[in-house]
């Protein structure tokens, strides 16, 4: 999984990267050695860089081993207990004409001034007037 091309091309920017990052880091260390001041902090700040892409790097690639052993994790459970996995809707939940409960005059107020908005897209909540 981490040897497709996508990944070999991660894998490459993120060894180019520190590799640079950290050159750059000597550079400035050679050039604070002979009196830049200002290069001390760019010294210091290059090798943060090459760090920083380390740990992205490496939180990229425990997401996706984590990503690809997740649904074998969760079939082969499925399959120890001799269960179905549970079934997920992909589709939203639509609200019908039915949504107005005489209990609850709030929430009936509310629903109302959420439909008001609905069908008036380019008003302002301001312009909203009950009734």
């Amino acid at each position: 999984m981490l040897l497709t091309p996508v990944w070999l091309v991660r894998h490459a920017v993120a060894l180019t990267l520190v590799v640079a990052f950290l050159a750059l880091g000597w550079w400035q260390v050679t050039r604070a050695a002979s009196g830049n001041m200002l290069s001390y902090a760019y010294a210091v700040e290059w090798p943060l860089f090459a760090g920083f892409v380390v740990f992205v790097w490496a939180k990229e690639v425990r997401r996706a081993r984590a990503a690809s052993a997740a649904p074998a994790d969760r079939a082969d459970d499925a399959a120890a207990t001799g269960e179905a996995p549970p079934l997920r809707s992909t589709r939203p939940a639509r609200v019908g004409p039915g949504w107005e409960h005489d209990d609850d005059e709030q929430l009936t107020a509310y629903n109302r001034y959420l439909a008001w908005l609905a069908e008036n897209p380019t008003a302002r909540p301001a312009d909203y007037r009950e009734g």
